[in-house]
């Protein structure tokens, strides 16, 4: 897949608007009196990373632009910049997939059901990058970890549009590439989830009696009310507006919700896991150990709850003789 050519007027503009960003950013961070290295060491994060961000040769992410103005004391300055720049001026969505992502640039609401991996409107650029690696060569893969990326940066406004996302908890546990990126990328969750428009809730492997769909779906709402269903296949998007077919995965959808965890538990659970380096529960037992802790609990079935009580012979007193 290749991006989609702009006009020269629309690159030069969507360069300009990236090097003033980074301009602003360097401006403000010699005001403060670091180095890039100082500031990385705050975020945390690489020199390199702030050094092409400064150039204008990386899209910084909305969580490195909150932690800079917190640490470059520049009230939002930086947030409010960010928001404002298109980042994404060039990217191109697989065909089968351009008609989800245009509803996404209008829709007033967005419900999700993920399972398996986190939904793309959550995932870090290295998560995606990651995912499509799989798949494809490295170069198109950051193509189209850009290309998903842009879909974000609506939801992720201050005013963005309502955003509830129901994760299967096999999106934490299956991990991608390193704990590194999953660690990372639980942490975007965790920050995400503060927004005032966006909502997390997990449904844990705990819960054998939710009624999960089987396979992942989104619910789009319109500005006219519209309401459709999406959901996947290998390579191709599948869309009902039928009103019955709506109102029965919106219903699905309202179960679900009721047998997850809230979104403040769940939060705990992302924050547990960022604290644990990017592992997800509790550490899995061996094959080997599953097998010793069954025959264990079995032998401990056959004991009794009390030791029966077992009459000792007592011994006669000896006769002394006369």
């Amino acid at each position: 897949m290749s991006r989609r050519k702009a006009a020269p007027g629309a690159l030069t503009a969507a360069a300009t608007t990236a090097d003033v960003f980074g301009e602003v950013l360097r401006y403000f961070r010699e005001e403060a009196g670091l180095t890039q290295e100082a500031l990385a060491r705050q975020i945390p994060c690489d020199r390199s990373q702030i050094a092409h961000i400064e150039a204008g040769t990386r899209v910084p992410q909305d969580t490195f632009v909150k932690t800079c103005d917190e640490a470059l004391g520049t009230r939002d300055a930086l947030m409010r910049l960010w928001v404002r720049i298109d980042w994404y001026p060039q990217v191109e969505h697989p065909d089968w997939f351009k008609r989800r992502a245009e509803m996404d640039e209008v829709a007033v609401a967005v419900r999700e059901y993920q399972t398996q991996t986190i939904p793309g409107l959550l995932q870090t650029e290295e998560y995606a990058a990651a995912l499509f690696g799989r798949v494809t060569d490295p170069e198109e893969a950051e193509e189209r970890a850009l290309a998903r990326l842009s879909r974000q940066q609506r939801f992720l406004a201050p005013d963005g549009p309502l955003y509830i996302a129901v994760l299967d908890e096999s999106c934490l546990r299956n991990v991608v590439r390193s704990q590194g990126i999953m660690r990372r990328q639980i942490a975007h969750l965790l920050d995400a989830g503060k927004r005032p428009n966006i909502w997390l809730q997990v449904i844990p492997a705990a819960h054998p009696d939710a009624v999960r769909p089987n396979s992942s779906m989104s619910l789009i709402t319109l500005p006219d009310g519209h309401e459709w269903v999406y959901s996947e296949s290998l390579d191709r998007g599948h869309f009902s507006d039928d009103p019955s077919v709506v109102a029965r995965h919106l219903r699905t959808y309202d179960v679900l919700r009721a047998d997850a965890l809230s979104a403040k538990d769940s939060a705990e659970l992302f924050r547990a896991a960022v604290e644990r380096d990017g592992q997800y529960g509790q550490p899995e037992l061996q094959r080997g150990d599953v097998d010793q802790e069954q025959l264990q609990r079995g032998q401990r079935r056959q004991l009794p709850r009390t030791r029966p009580r077992v009459p000792r012979p007592r011994p006669r007193p000896r006769q002394q003789d006369r």
